[in-house]
């Protein structure tokens, strides 16, 4: 069974992967024996992905070509496992009796990009499924690909590493990269877990929220999210887990070994505390005299939300209805610009907004310096200095361009299948393309079907930043049609 894991395609490894997965959250019905009703919702997906997986494997074992295998056609095969895992996913809740069909499948791709968005009311809802849901965030978070790469490794494995949107290789060997930030990641879910408890969480809770929280995640075991507790304590925490969540992951590693003068010049670091240190105060203003609340309490409210909305983890103390227009405004910026480009955040992602910034200043500055003044622009990365090159420059500008394109059609659209406000569909796709999870109240279990589809299609195109998508649909077009002329051709 190693030997064929080992020489088939990854198609099949993964599915096995996604399969696992789905089973994995039956270890909780020793704890709640009220769910094992629910076992056969999780079995029967679980098992049927298996045997999938496995014929898979079987078939491309003595077909499988690794030598030609690059990152355009393991775009092909992202695209294709994250779809499945998003229909297998959604699966549980269907059998369980839990979500209908669209909805139940809006709740896998929401768990599964880290989103956080629900269409669940989690009041009424069965421990395992509150669970499951976490458990996807946090396995949605590492990826796939690195879960996989870390238990096999192939040839085809750099080409799906990089598909999946993974852009850094922290230490020479890929499987210790993924080993290494499964290591980091374990450890601080111990850690997260073990705070919450001291400060007053179930185990259930604790365990739940801190998977949501390191994967940027925000689905809550609780109605009201962390604002249930009214602790400043556990606040304290999930900031924590959030910032963590929302950094990249070679700078976690640098952490790690108490790198502290390297992690100091990284420019996404140095521009994430710059957003924090001018939006927290600005938004603690507004909301205090816009709520009539004190400045105290406005700052308190305003840290939070501003972590949570920046990271993209989609955690909240609060409603956002009676919200100031100015502090609506400031979510939905940081919402769109993201956590770190290496780590599970989603969003257009800080170094890219950052590098925007350097590339329009040192526009602005050859229109104001004599012609012949040279400049090489650079910034700091993880690994050291990074210049900033024309591919680099034309890459981050084509992204971004794209990126506001589709949160522009996104919210036109919300505007009419939600019959909304354009500021309420802005912050409501926002929240989807940029995997965040926050809500204005929008998305919830009387959502119509137009919009949650909708909200999928932006989920999915920010989990694979949109170019994987793109790239992965183009070519499974161009085979489909190559394919049907070969056989048309055959015929004639």
């Amino acid at each position: 069974m190693k030997k064929l894991f080992v020489h088939s395609g990854s198609i099949g490894k993964l599915i096995l992967l996604v399969s696992l997965f789905i089973i994995l959250p039956l270890i909780i019905i020793p704890f709640y024996p009220e769910d094992l009703i629910y076992t056969p919702s999780f079995l029967i997906p679980g098992l049927l992905s298996a045997v999938l997986g496995i014929l898979i494997c079987v078939v491309t074992q003595s077909t499988n070509n690794e030598e030609t295998f690059t990152t355009k056609r393991g775009s092909i095969t992202v695209l294709f496992v994250w779809l499945y895992s998003f229909f297998i996913g959604a699966l549980p809740f269907v059998l369980g009796g839990q979500l209908t069909f669209i909805q139940a499948l809006f709740e896998s791709v929401s768990g599964w990009t880290t989103t956080g968005l629900s269409a669940m009311d989690v009041r009424e809802v069965p421990k395992i499924f509150l669970f499951y849901r976490s458990f996807m965030q946090y396995c949605g978070g590492l990826g796939f690909v690195m879960v996989m790469v870390m238990l096999i490794q192939g040839k085809q494995a750099m080409s799906l590493y990089s598909a999946e949107g993974h852009s850094d290789q922290l230490v020479p060997n890929l499987g210790k990269t993924a080993r290494t930030i499964f290591l980091m990641y374990m450890t601080y879910l111990l850690l997260g877990t073990g705070l919450y408890i001291i400060f007053g969480m179930s185990a259930f809770d604790a365990i739940n929220h801190s998977m949501c929280a390191l994967s940027t995640g925000g689905f809550s075991t609780q109605y009201d999210s962390i604002g249930v507790y009214n602790s400043i304590a556990i606040e304290a925490v999930t900031i924590f887990l959030m910032i963590i969540g929302t950094t990249n992951f070679a700078v976690l590693l640098l952490i790690s070994k108490r790198k502290f003068k390297q992690v100091a010049k990284v420019s996404e670091v140095r521009f994430l505390l710059l957003l924090l240190i001018f939006t927290v105060p600005a938004v603690a203003g507004s909301l205090a005299s816009g709520l009539y609340i004190s400045m105290g309490e406005g700052f308190r409210l305003s840290v939070f939300n501003i972590v949570s909305a920046l990271s993209t983890s989609g955690f909240s103390t609060m409603s956002y209805a009676q919200w100031p227009a100015f502090s609506i405004g400031m979510m939905i910026v940081l919402m769109i610009i993201g956590g770190g480009i290496g780590s599970t955040a989603g969003g257009m992602k800080l170094t890219r907004v950052y590098l925007m910034y350097r590339i329009m200043k040192e526009n602005i500055k050859k229109r104001l310096l004599a012609s012949r003044t040279v400049s090489n622009p650079y910034f700091y990365r993880a690994q050291g200095k990074t210049y900033i090159d024309q591919t680099l420059e034309s890459d981050t500008v084509g992204f971004i361009f794209l990126y506001i394109v589709i949160f522009i059609i996104g919210s036109l659209l919300i505007t009419l299948t939600a019959s909304c406000s354009l500021s309420d569909a802005m912050f409501e796709f926002a929240s989807s393309l940029g995997t965040v999870g926050l809500s204005i109240g929008l998305t919830g279990p009387a959502t119509n079907k137009m919009t949650l589809i909708i909200e999928m299609i932006g989920m999915l195109l920010g989990r694979l930043e949109i170019f994987i998508v793109i790239i992965g649909v183009h070519l499974s077009i161009k085979h489909a049609s190559n394919f049907l002329n070969t056989r048309v051709r055959k015929v004639n």
